[in-house]
């Protein structure tokens, strides 16, 4: 099912890109576009997870400089029989994570310093193991060719927008190439809405049994979602195409509609995992118990979050992984 779904997305994908390079160029611009989408896949599946980790400034982390996260992803993928995937971290204090990568074996997490910052242990394990379940589901392929190929839609709408009303061959002239460079990139949001946000709710539940916690990742979807609100992450508001592919929305100012919503309601989510650690769900807390045997202690500061190394005066620059 995955597989067909990811077919068809991108299909969708394609015959959008050549009809709004029709409009731009008549035939003509409809084989190149055709042409340019087709290259633009084979891309995307290959790079596209490196295009989305530059373009939201993440950074890859290593071993010994985040020790504690490492050991807690190695246990959570363990737990869900994946390989260890990279991990990254992004600069920005809007507590947020995605994954990305085109299979399991090239796979990454990402999580913002803010989810280091604001969320306990438990919170932040439970974070991963949702997006550990994204990637066992094989939902990040889809996720991140069609942020890849949404963000090309809407810079070439913007193209069309010098190029096409001047083109004799654009069949729609001045007034039409304005119309499409507004539609256009609605239309290639709604695309990506096809793939359903029930997805969210899989990698929920999916998560719950990795981590075995579902009121842990309950409790850090509250936390992101009222701390996301305050807080602006630029990167995701420069590409507002890959917002989808984060556990939460990160755009400060897009609280639209659900026919336009990127994640099903956060009330909902909560509602959902309440009732599976209810009915006793969640892999019977099977990390926690690991984790409880296995991570030791860490001593830290008042008001210091339980793995963020010790900080320096800020014009003293970074300091480790969070900065």
């Amino acid at each position: 099912m995955n597989t067909l779904r990811t077919t068809v997305l991108l299909a969708g994908m394609t015959a959008l890109f050549m009809g709004v390079g029709f409009l731009i160029g008549g035939q003509g611009g409809m084989i190149i576009a055709l042409v340019v989408a087709a290259g633009m896949n084979v891309f995307a599946y290959w790079n596209s997870d490196r295009m989305v980790l530059s373009m939201q400034g993440a950074r890859e982390i290593s071993p010994q400089s985040a020790p504690e996260l490492y050991a807690m992803t190695q246990r959570l993928a363990d737990n869900a029989g994946l390989p260890m995937p990279r991990l990254y971290v992004i600069d920005t204090e809007q507590p947020n994570a995605f994954a990305t990568g085109r299979n399991p074996q090239n796979s990454a997490v990402a999580v913002t310093r803010g989810l280091l910052r604001h969320l306990d242990s438990r919170e932040v394990a439970a974070v991963v193991a949702h997006e550990l379940a994204h990637i066992k589901n094989r939902d990040t392929l889809t996720m991140t060719v069609t942020a890849t190929l949404a963000g090309a839609i809407s810079m070439l709408a913007q193209f069309g927008l010098f190029f096409g009303g001047r083109n004799n061959d654009s069949p729609v002239g001045a007034i039409g190439t304005i119309a499409m460079v507004i539609l256009a990139p609605i239309a290639a949001m709604l695309v990506q809405m096809a793939v359903s946000r029930t997805r969210e709710y899989e990698a929920d539940r999916d998560g719950a049994a990795i981590c075995g916690d579902p009121m842990a990742l309950a409790s850090a979807l509250q936390k992101i979602s009222a701390t996301g609100r305050r807080t602006v992450n630029m990167a995701a508001e420069r590409a507002p195409a890959m917002a989808h592919m984060y556990i939460s929305n990160p755009l400060s100012g897009a609280r639209m509609d659900n026919l336009f919503a990127t994640h099903p309601n956060v009330e909902n989510r909560v509602a959902a995992l309440t009732e599976i650690a209810r009915m006793g769900g969640g892999g019977g807390g099977q990390f926690a118990r690991s984790r409880a045997s296995n991570t030791r202690p860490v001593a830290s500061r008042p008001g210091q979050s339980w793995r963020t190394p010790g900080t320096r005066p800020r014009d003293e620059g970074p300091s480790g992984p969070w900065g």
